[in-house]
């Protein structure tokens, strides 16, 4: 039995199952030309009540290198119907592959509508766009759920003298 079991034998046979294994692994490959940029995992209107705060936004993750010094520019709808919220991030290297991007405070959100979101990433220069994905994100609330007043003022939520009971 060990007779048959030469270093040769055994060198051919790896050599068999490496190559066996590669051809698989580039049959099932993806092309990384293929990969978005970006890939997004979640996002949503927030609403804080307390202080009387409502946003949209969301996270996302790098899938594919981006040059240095990108530019992400998300422009969200303005539910009050003014021109569009923009807003601007550079990404600062590899180190940076998990982000989150959200508009300012809206105002006039109407429950279950979509609201239009565009993510541009542009080059260093903000001259010319690489990639560009849209998406919608609709609330469950409409905003006359947030108050006037913040209900509460400070870093401890004190209650706001000034807000109505």
């Amino acid at each position: 039995m060990l007779e048959r079991l030469s270093v040769a034998r055994v060198v051919a046979a790896a050599c068999i199952v490496l190559a066996l294994l590669f051809a698989v692994g580039w049959l099932t490959r993806r092309d990384p030309n293929e990969t978005p940029y970006l890939r997004v995992l979640g996002g949503g209107f927030i609403i804080n009540y307390r202080v009387a705060d409502m946003y949209y936004g969301f996270t996302a993750i790098v899938q594919r290198p981006l040059p240095t010094g990108s530019v992400i520019v998300a422009t969200f709808q303005d539910p009050a119907g003014g021109p569009d919220h923009v807003v601007r991030q550079r990404m600062g290297g590899p180190e940076m592959s998990r982000f989150s991007m959200r508009s300012p405070t809206v105002h006039g959100v109407e429950a279950h509508r979509p609201y239009e979101v565009t993510i541009r990433i542009l080059d260093r220069e903000e001259k010319i766009t690489i990639w560009t994905h849209h998406m919608q994100f609709s609330s469950q609330l409409d905003g006359s759920f947030v108050p006037d007043q913040p209900l509460t003022i400070g870093p401890g939520y004190t209650k706001n003298p000034n807000a109505a009971n």
